[in-house]
């Protein structure tokens, strides 16, 4: 039913994380996936889980030209684009709002918002020029909705994606390029593991379900907004939190 044979995806920080999950359901499903990832050990070990149908570049995607050499590069191995999942991002500098310098603001914008601004240029331009169909898929987070204390910037540049995301959706629709965001609550990952109990006690009292999420259910996730039964959606938010972001206080 979700058949992704002969389309290729990008997937930057695809090399772990959310990132490896939505990598692992789109081969799956059929699809061949780029990997755009900074570290190239990681990227290794992706692949050796990925299998052939992927590849890896090194490009850390705050880099405008870094990015285009990626594309370039994808192109070079695959000869087409479909997809793009600009899934990179962190957290950035945590602290008091008043603690957060203009560098700290500079570098969580260029890590969460220009990351996402220099993957997408080269691959839109592709897909007009090819005059084909196309998906976009931003990796936000219910912070964009909620905010965030003592993780303002954060919170902001997951919110700007949002704007982003929408304003994409209007200016491509008529090529019938759909631009999505995906907004994970707690999911458990690697990296996970070094979060605070309490926050995560925290995020099952507030959760509807009770539950944190896995990493599967990114799986399932990303081949749905890359095949054809999400072609009239676009522009959206596609919430992905067990009800964290609906329960009452």
């Amino acid at each position: 039913m979700f058949d992704l044979e002969n389309k290729v995806a990008i997937v930057t920080g695809g090399n772990g994380g959310l990132g490896l999950a939505m990598a692992k359901g789109l081969i799956a499903a059929g699809a061949r996936v780029a990997i755009w990832g900074r570290n190239h050990v990681k990227n290794k070990n992706a692949l050796e889980i990925l299998g052939d149908k992927a590849a890896a570049f090194v490009c850390d995607v705050s880099k405008e030209e870094e990015c285009i050499n990626a594309f370039k590069s994808t192109i070079s191995t695959f000869g087409q684009v479909d997809f793009c999942f600009a899934n990179a991002g962190g957290s950035g500098r945590q602290g008091h709002f008043t603690s957060n310098t203009l560098n700290d603001w500079k570098d969580i914008l260029d890590l969460n918002l220009i990351s996402v601004i220099n993957t997408f240029k080269p691959v839109i331009a592709h897909l007009l020029e090819r005059k084909v169909p196309g998906k976009l898929v931003v990796t936000s987070s219910v912070a964009g909705l909620m905010g965030m204390a003592y993780a303002a910037g954060y919170g902001t540049t997951k919110a700007a994606v949002l704007g982003l995301v929408r304003s994409l959706a209007i200016e491509l629709g008529r090529n019938n390029i759909q631009v999505n965001a995906i907004l994970p609550g707690y999911i458990e990952t690697e990296m996970s593991i070094e979060t605070p109990q309490t926050f995560k006690d925290a995020v099952i009292r507030r959760s509807a379900t009770g539950k944190t999420g896995n990493l599967e259910q990114m799986e399932g996730v990303a081949v749905f907004l890359a095949s054809k039964y999400s072609d009239f959606m676009t522009g959206q938010a596609m919430i992905l939190d067990g009800g964290h972001t609906i329960h009452p206080m």
